[in-house]
Parts: C-alpha cells; structure tokens; sequence
C-alpha cells in the first residue's frame, strides 16, 4: 500500500478511536437503559465525555474532506512528497486536537486545528 493510502488508513483509525473514547465518557454518565432506548431525552454529557464528543464530531467534518483530497492526488498521480507531507500534517494535527480538546485545552487546541487544515491545504494546492 503507498504512503498517501496508509495514513488514510491511520486517519480512519483515528476516527474510531476517537468514537471509542467518546463512548467510554458517555458511559461514564449515562445509563446502560437510556443508550440502549430512542435517546429523544439523552442528557448532556459534560466534562471530558462531552469534548470527546464534540472533538469526534469536529473529526468526522474534517475526515471526508482528508479522504477526497488523498483519493483525489492518489487517482491523480499527484501524491508527491508534499502531498505526503500535508497528510502527516492533518494526521499529527488531528491526533493532537482530538488529545487537547478532550483534556480541555483552550487555544492550545486552536492552533492543532490549524495544523491539519494547513495540511489539507497543502494536498489541495498540489492537485491545480
């Protein structure tokens, strides 16, 4: 498998532990009946359980983005060494953002989220 397809992968992988952790936190709070039920009345979940959640939801915003843009330059020929470089970027930025936000790091958190959209941008601005 090329480079550009195994941190795809990486990035998936990301995703669903990312999703495993938010579960961990809402189990925390919430009981085994009202997950298991329609959830119309689901309580918030507060704390680090709820930035897990939010910080997954904002993963999975950016994640089909991630996928086109290395599906794209990889159909394309285009998966050069900056491409490579861009999707490390977005991959390292997003491990640190999931890790900050579910910590409660403010700004700190900001500056991650930057770092995986430079990343994006530097996959996008090879495929013109």
């Amino acid at each position: 498998m090329t480079t550009d397809l195994t941190l795809l992968v990486w990035a998936v992988v990301l995703a669903f532990a990312q999703v495993g952790i938010a579960v961990i936190g809402t189990n925390m709070q919430v009981s085994p009946a009202i997950l298991a039920g329609n959830r119309d009345n689901m309580p918030e979940i507060t704390g680090w359980g709820g930035r897990a959640i939010r910080a997954h939801r904002n993963m999975m915003e950016s994640l089909p983005l991630f996928v086109a843009l290395v599906l794209i330059a990889h159909v394309a020929g285009r998966a050069n060494g900056t491409v490579i470089l861009g999707e490390q970027a977005f991959l390292a930025g997003r491990v640190a953002h999931a890790a900050i936000y579910t910590l409660g790091i403010p700004w700190i958190r900001t500056v991650a989220w930057f770092v995986a959209g430079a990343g994006m941008g530097m996959i996008l601005l090879q495929l013109f």
